[in-house]
């Protein structure tokens, strides 16, 4: 991490904005050191029990697996929910870039945990975007200071991506409250006994409001109602009908929440929620993509762990140690290969993860118009990219490393399994990933977000060709991206159905080229540098570029030729 901030991309592309002008190497790696040693002491020993005893529904209440009330006021004590708010909220007012940063170590040693106080991190930064000043001045210091958390309530029984179908009504008040009546299904965090007082974020449609998504507004609702002195009062209506008993995360309260005449108040304005909503949608998406990320490091970590300690078998010469009857199997080439795959990967979506954020901060901070077009449209077009590359990543990683495991993978007392198993949610929630990748293809490749994509692309081409006598990295990375380009202008003129059959393997093929783009720029960043660090960057490079890049050829293939045995086969076909 450190690497990639303060060599590569460079900590003067952060602090050279406006309000950080302080953040510096040392910062960083304080913070980070101290992330890593708060969620390794009192995050990861709460990882198993948590999920073997789970988040627990009665009496209408929720209750967090033992351990979590404690390590939660540690958490609040020790400020990891004000990285980067405002200070004028209490906040700490450190980039974005830090903040995904320690979601990443969060997300890898409890995600469960981390689903507690994720929602609220992008609730605050909703609020203070749309709220009004008296929401913002009664909320947003609570929720810096966590003893407040929130939620987004999107989904409804019947009602998934398509928002336009929700039925959840909203009837004005005379005060300028609402009453909101309705369903709202898989709520994470959205009920528990950590935090004195939840804020839901709530769609719903005004009464006599557009139909469809242009009739959708945005409100705040308070599990208890916020007295005028900003304290705590009397429980709103809003009730807890259950919670989901899942496959994974277990610890994670996942909620079914009934709204019986709750009293709302609007976010933004009428009719306008589902524009603000996405400022915290698409928030999470990055995040859940580095969910993915950190779930895929620590797997890896524990598969290395294992495959150094392991005796099985002879290693092919030369053996590490002749006289001995086994050797670790991380000198199998299978395992070693598995382990390369694996980190070659992760290192380079950490490297992507970086960037995407760095542009986030420009984004927000920029006082040069131009830079913050360009910063927009980065984040735009690489969010469905992040979120879908990065969890599908901490899947086959967390199933890899279970199978370098074996046997011991697969019972409960190594902890891989659970890794399997929470992983799964990444590639489902915040919009599952074909739909990120429908959003790929059919909006970002178009308008302004497709002018800069191919921007994009030439920037990445012309440092190539820079380095085009690098045969092990640049050059299979200039092929990838070649086949990316072909691929667009297929995708471009495309028919709607062809487009969107092609739409997973697209978004896959640019994943992987983007990561090998940004393995060339590394690469070219430590040129001249000496020492096992740099030297183990270039192996990985080269590892990544001659075993893992080359599915962009057969990905290539099937997006520009496969089209048509889809299409062809009709919905009544499958009775045949």
């Amino acid at each position: 991490m450190l690497f990639l901030v303060d060599e590569w991309i460079g900590i003067d592309k952060l602090s050279s904005l406006p309000g950080y002008e302080d953040f510096d190497r040392d910062i960083l790696e304080a913070v980070l050191e101290e992330a890593g040693k708060f969620c390794s002491s009192e995050l990861l020993p709460l990882n198993r029990e948590g999920d073997e005893l789970g988040a627990v529904f009665a009496d209408g209440s929720v209750t967090t697996p033992p351990g979590f009330k404690a390590a939660y006021q540690k958490f609040i004590e020790n400020g990891w929910t004000s990285i980067d708010a405002e200070p004028e909220h209490g906040g700490q007012g450190l980039p974005k870039l830090v903040s995904f940063l320690i979601g990443e170590i969060l997300g890898a040693t409890n995600l469960a945990f981390k689903l507690y106080s994720e929602l609220s991190h992008g609730a605050y930064h909703l609020l203070a975007a749309y709220a009004s000043e008296e929401i913002r001045a009664q909320c947003l210091p609570k929720m810096v200071e966590g003893a407040w958390s929130g939620t987004m309530c999107l989904t409804e029984p019947h009602c998934g991506t398509d928002l336009g179908l929700l039925t959840t009504k909203a009837t004005a008040n005379d005060d300028g409250s609402y009453n909101l009546s309705g369903t709202k299904i898989f709520i994470t965090a959205g009920d528990h006994d950590l935090t004195e007082n939840i804020l839901h974020m709530v769609i719903a449609r005004i009464d006599g409001a557009p139909d469809g998504s242009r009739g959708i507004s945005l409100f705040l609702v308070p599990k208890f109602l916020i007295n005028e002195d900003g304290s705590v009062g009397e429980r709103n209506a809003v009730n807890t009908a259950s919670i989901e008993h899942k496959m994974g995360i277990k610890a994670s309260a996942t909620c079914v929440l009934n709204f019986d005449d709750a009293k709302g108040y609007l976010v933004g304005e009428e009719n306008r929620g589902l524009a603000a909503m996405f400022r915290m949608m698409n928030l999470e998406r990055i995040t859940v993509g580095i969910q993915g990320l950190g779930l895929a490091d620590i797997a890896c970590q524990n598969a290395y762990v294992y495959a150094t300690e392991r005796l099985q078998s002879k290693a092919p010469a030369p053996r590490p140690n002749e006289g001995k009857p086994a050797d670790p199997i991380i000198f199998q080439p299978e395992i070693k290969r598995k382990l390369l795959t694996m980190r070659s990967q992760i290192e380079g979506a950490r490297a992507l993860a970086v960037f995407t954020a760095c542009h986030a901060d420009i984004m927000d901070r920029s006082e040069n118009e131009q830079q913050k077009d360009e910063a927009e449209n980065t984040v735009a077009l690489l969010t469905p990219v992040v979120k879908s590359y990065f969890s599908d990543l901490g899947v086959s990683s967390s199933l890899e490393a279970q199978q370098v495991l074996g046997g011991h993978g697969y019972v409960r007392e190594h902890g891989m399994e659970q890794l399997v198993r929470d992983s799964r949610i990444t590639q489902i929630y915040e919009g599952t990933n074909e739909v990120q990748a429908a959003d790929l293809v059919l909006r970002k490749l178009s308008g302004a977000t497709g002018q800069f994509a191919d921007s994009l692309f030439s920037s990445w081409q012309k440092l190539l060709d820079e380095q085009k006598d690098d045969e092990s990295i640049a050059q299979p990375a200039s092929q990838a991206l070649s086949r990316l380009r072909d691929a667009t202008a297929w995708i471009r003129d495309a028919d709607d159905a062809a487009a969107r059959g092609a739409a997973l393997n697209y978004q896959r093929l640019f994943a992987l080229t983007a990561v090998a783009c940004l393995w060339a720029q590394i690469i070219d960043s430590i040129r001249g540098k000496n020492g096992d660090f740099y030297e183990t960057k270039r192996k990985t490079a080269r590892f990544y570029m001659e075993q893992v890049l080359p599915e962009t050829a057969a990905l290539n293939e099937v997006i520009t030729r496969g089209a048509e045995s889809l299409v062809s086969f009709s919905v009544d076909d499958f009775e045949n």
